[in-house]
C-alpha cells in the first residue's frame, strides 16, 4: 500500500467522518448492562448500534453485509462481513465493543462524560477510547485498502455489547455466529492499550479477573454505638479482618496460593527491558498526591510485574456506609463491598474464584453471616509468537506511521475474549492493539483519547490488513 495515499484518504475524512461519528457516539448514554437496569428497554443500546451502522454505511464499503445475533436474554452481537479478493484465503476477525463503563464522579466541569469535548489533541468523554473508536478505526482502515485496490483478506468485524459486564453471553453468541465468522487466520482485538503515544504497541499479556460481592451481617438492626460499642461486632472491622486473609495489607501481596502463578522468564526479561528503556515513567504517568509514593517505589521491575502479572485486589464499591454528612453514632448492622481481583494470565478463574470464596467463608469472625455473589470473571491471556510475515508486517506498518518499529509490553487489564478465542481457534494468530495509554483514564473520570495516536493507529491498521491480503 502507498503510505501517502493512506494518509491523504484518512486525513481528508478524519474530521468529517471519524471524529464526527465518534463524538456523536460518546453522547449516547449506552452504559453496560451491569450499570444500567433498563439496558434492554431504554433504547440506548439500539441507538448506539444504529449510529455505528449509519456511519459504516456512509463509507460505501464494497461487498459488506451485516449479520445480527441475539442471546436468549436479548444481548446482541453485531457482525459486518467484507468479502475478500477472489483467490485470497486469509480470514481476519476484528473485535471491538460498544458498551460503556458508568460515569462515576470526578469529571472536570468542562468535560462532561456524556458530551464529547475536544481539548487540543485530546477527545474527552465516556466510551471514546474504551472502546467506541474501534468500529471507526476498523472500517476506515478497510475502506483505505479498497480505495488502493490491494488484494484484500476476508474481514469480519464483531461488535460486542457487554464487555464491560464480563462478556457473559459472548461465547454463546460467537457459537451462533460461527458460520459467519468461520475460522480466522488473524484476530485483531482493538480493545487493548499503548504504553506511550510514540510507538505502535502490541500487547504481550493480559491478566484475568474475578469479581465477587461480599456482604457481612451481624446486628439485627443499627444500634447506638455508645450503648452497644464493644458488645455488637462492627461489620466493617469484620471485613477488615477477612481481607487480611486474602492480601497482605502492608504491600498488597495476595496470599491465596491458587491465585498465584510463577513468572515466566520472558516476562521477567520484559520487565527488565521496560525498566531499562522507560525508567520511572512506568509509574510517574499516573498522578498521585504531592509527597506520595507508588507501590514498590524502589523496585521498578517488581512494580512492573505486580501490575502486569501478579494478582491484585481492588475494593471498587461499598454499601451500608452512609455519607459522612448523615453518619450517626451507630453500630451498623451490615457492610457490603465489591472485590475486584486481577489474576495472573496463567491462572484459571474457575480455580481462583472458588478458592477466594472458600477463604472468605472459613472462620468468619463472630460467626457473622456472610453472603457472596459472583458478579463476573474471565481468564487472562499471553500472545504466541507470530508467523514471521505477520511480525514483519506490523513492524513495517509501524515504521511508516510512527517512524519506529512496533513494540510489545504487558497490560494489567483483562479481555477475557482472547483466551476464549484461543480455545476456539487454536491456530489463529491473535493480536491485541489499542489506544488506552497515558492519561486515557478508561473507567475513571475524564476518559480521554489521544487523537493523533488514533489517526496513526488507523493508518497502521490499514497497512497491516492490506499486507495480510498478500499472504
Amino acid at each position: 500500500m502507498n503510505k501517502d495515499e493512506t494518509l491523504k484518504y484518512i486525513g481528508d475524512n478524519w474530521d468529517s467522518w471519524y471524529m464526527k461519528g465518534l463524538c456523536e457516539f460518546i453522547d449516547i448514554p449506552n452504559l453496560s448492562p451491569n450499570f444500567d437496569e433498563e439496558y434492554f428497554t431504554n433504547g440506548q443500546l439500539e441507538k448506539a448500534i444504529e449510529h455505528i451502522d449509519n456511519y459504516i454505511n456512509k463509507l460505501e464499503i464494497q461487498g459488506i453485509t451485516k449479520h445480527s445475533f441475539k442471546a436468549e436474554n436479548g444481548m446482541p452481537l453485531i457482525t459486518y462481513v467484507v468479502e475478500g479478493t477472489e483467490g485470497v484465503n486469509q480470514n481476519v476477525l476484528m473485535y471491538g465493543h460498544l458498551d460503556k463503563q458508568p460515569y462515576g464522579e470526578g469529571w472536570d466541569a468542562d468535560k462532561p462524560p456524556n458530551k464529547a469535548t475536544i481539548v487540543g489533541d485530546h477527545l474527552y468523554g465516556r466510551g471514546g477510547a474504551d472502546d467506541g473508536y474501534s468500529p471507526f478505526t476498523c472500517m476506515m482502515s478497510v475502506k483505505a485498502c479498497q480505495l488502493q485496490g490491494v488484494k484484500m483478506p476476508r474481514i469480519v468485524l464483531a461488535i460486542e455489547a457487554e464487555e464491560e459486564s464480563g462478556s457473559v453471553q459472548l461465547l454463546n453468541l460467537l457459537a451462533q455466529a460461527k458460520d459467519v465468522i468461520k475460522i480466522p487466520d488473524v484476530v485483531l482485538c482493538m480493545d487493548s492499550g499503548a504504553f506511550d503515544y510514540e510507538n505502535l504497541w502490541i500487547t504481550s499479556s493480559l491478566r484475568g479477573i474475578t469479581i465477587v460481592d461480599l456482604k457481612v451481617d451481624c446486628g439485627k438492626a443499627g444500634y447506638h454505638s455508645g450503648e452497644t460499642g464493644g458488645i455488637v461486632p462492627e461489620t466493617f472491622r469484620i471485613i477488615r479482618e477477612m481481607l487480611d486473609k486474602i492480601e497482605q495489607s502492608s504491600d498488597g501481596k495476595v496470599l491465596i496460593p491458587e491465585l498465584q502463578a510463577a513468572i515466566p522468564a520472558w516476562k521477567q526479561a520484559e520487565a527488565e527491558h521496560m525498566v531499562k528503556q522507560f525508567g520511572r515513567s512506568l509509574c510517574d504517568k499516573y498522578g498521585i498526591v504531592e509527597g506520595g509514593k507508588y507501590c514498590q517505589d524502589d523496585n521498578l521491575e517488581q512494580q512492573y510485574l505486580d501490575s502486569q502479572w501478579n494478582a491484585f485486589l481492588s475494593v471498587t464499591g461499598a454499601d451500608g456506609l452512609p455519607p459522612i454528612q448523615s453518619a450517626g453514632n451507630v453500630v451498623r448492622p451490615t457492610t457490603s463491598i465489591r472485590l475486584s481481583m486481577r489474576l495472573p494470565p496463567a491462572v484459571n478463574h474457575e480455580d481462583a474464584t472458588p478458592a477466594l470464596e472458600k477463604i472468605l467463608q472459613e472462620n468468619v469472625p463472630y460467626n457473622a453471616k456472610v453472603t457472596l455473589t459472583r458478579v463476573g470473571a474471565g481468564n487472562g491471556w499471553c500472545k504466541k509468537d507470530y508467523e514471521p510475515w505477520l511480525d514483519e508486517s506490523m513492524k513495517v506498518a509501524s515504521q511508516h506511521f510512527y517512524e519506529k518499529p512496533a513494540a510489545s509490553y504487558g497490560m494489567g487489564g483483562s479481555i477475557p475474549l482472547l483466551s476464549e478465542l484461543e480455545k476456539m481457534y487454536p491456530k489463529s494468530q491473535i493480536v491485541a492493539l489499542g489506544l488506552i495509554g497515558p492519561g486515557t483514564n478508561a473507567h475513571g473520570p475524564n476518559e480521554m483519547m489521544n487523537i493523533p495516536y488514533a489517526k496513526k493507529l488507523t493508518c497502521t491498521l490499514a497497512h497491516i490488513v492490506g499486507d495480510i491480503g498478500q499472504h
